[in-house]
């Protein structure tokens, strides 16, 4: 059934659930999708109440300590990028879905199969359950004193006279961590689910991924959330080597994980696409393959004839055959080149200064400002 005779589906989208709806009510949403201020309100708010509880409790100098950076950076940092990444995904995920589907990317018969999924998400998104779960979970962890992460100071509750506060930051950082590891595992279920349906991939289309280079461009919005990642792992380890309980050398191994982790994540769900690209990219390659085998040998029957005698140079100067050929030529060398799975050089390198970027002050404890300062105007001097 042709799309324009259907009613109009709702959107795609992974905004929603009882913090994203109090966030409405009470203004902190502006448009449709930019949810930042929730971010900058949660994380600025808990953080002025812990800074002043710091300054009562005169634990006012672990303000300005390396060795408790986690706390301001996770609540004024981290958050309101968790909230940013939301903000950019959303629109990017809905055009996706109205690509796809416009495009005839998705054929008219796998439509309503493609609406419930949407409908589903849609409606797994809304339900205040998922919410609940994440929160009671980061609960539990507060109350039990379980360490997350092995490194860090401020990765496990506070002993200090600000602890509440301090407890009560850490379990909001946590919830809206398992917040957004639910919505990633909806979003890889869509992607899979999309994915099984009978697709039309073309594999002659310019963006050399079948149609389907649209999806890269939404995993490219997630680049405020793998910078929001490594953020507090740079946070938690700085609180570690400035209290001396590691050394640079060991810091290597856990940025090689964080790497890992963020490739399985953020590029992993694009795996999905594969079979569909390969089975597309080879049954596209024998047509045209055909079909450049029987233009070719028309061609040479109508310019060599039977006997192989060549035509007179001149007629052929300037003839639409040849530049059909070589255009041919072209649509051949693309379907070769076709992407087996939909991710380019600029997601890619997105990602890796989304990652590596917020790794740099870490550099700081091999390569000191003062010494590299020193070094740089001693060899100014030599010279």
């Amino acid at each position: 059934m042709p799309r324009d005779t259907r009613e109009e589906p709702a959107e795609f989208s992974l905004l929603g659930g009882p913090l994203h709806q109090l966030g409405r009510r009470l203004g902190l949403v502006r448009g449709e999708t930019n949810t930042v201020l929730i971010g900058v309100v949660l994380g600025g708010g808990l953080w002025i109440i812990i800074a002043v509880l710091a300054v009562i409790g005169g634990f006012a100098d672990r303000m300005l300590s390396l060795s408790f950076i986690g706390e301001p950076v996770r609540l004024l940092v981290v958050i309101p990028l968790l909230f940013m990444c939301e903000s950019w995904v959303a629109p990017r995920m809905a055009a996706f879905v109205r690509g796809i589907t416009e495009s005839g990317v998705v054929p008219a018969s796998a439509l309503p199969a493609l609406d419930a999924d949407v409908a589903r998400t849609r409606r797994w998104i809304g339900a205040w359950w998922p919410d609940a779960a994440c929160l009671l979970v980061a609960i539990v962890l507060a109350i039990s004193g379980v360490r997350v992460q092995t490194y860090g100071a401020t990765s496990a509750p506070d002993p200090t006279a600000d602890a509440l506060a301090a407890r009560v930051g850490l379990t909001l950082f946590r919830f809206l961590m398992f917040r957004w590891i639910w919505r990633m595992g909806l979003w890889c279920w869509f992607l899979w689910r999309v994915s099984r349906l009978d697709l039309r991939l073309i594999p002659g289309h310019p963006d050399g991924s079948g149609g389907l280079e649209s999806v890269a461009g939404v995993h490219e919005r997630f680049t405020p959330l793998i910078a929001a990642v490594s953020v507090h792992e740079c946070a938690s380890l700085v609180e570690d080597l400035s209290a001396g309980a590691l050394v640079i050398t060991s810091v290597y191994p856990f940025l090689a994980f964080l790497l890992l982790v963020d490739a399985a994540v953020f590029l992993g769900p694009l795996l999905v696409f594969t079979d569909k690209l390969w089975a597309s990219r080879t049954k596209g390659l024998s047509a045209d393959m055909g079909f450049a085998g029987r233009y070719v040998t028309e061609l040479e029957r109508k310019w060599l004839g039977n006997e192989g005698v060549p035509p007179v140079v001149a007629s052929m100067l300037g003839t639409p055959h040849l530049h059909t050929l070589a255009d041919l030529a072209n649509s051949v060398n693309i379907v070769r080149n076709m992407q087996w799975v939909p991710i380019g050089p600029r997601l890619l390198t997105m990602m890796a200064v989304a990652a590596l970027v917020p790794l740099a002050p870490l550099l700081l404890f091999e390569y000191p400002v003062a010494k590299m300062a020193e070094r740089f105007f001693a060899r100014l001097v030599g010279l």
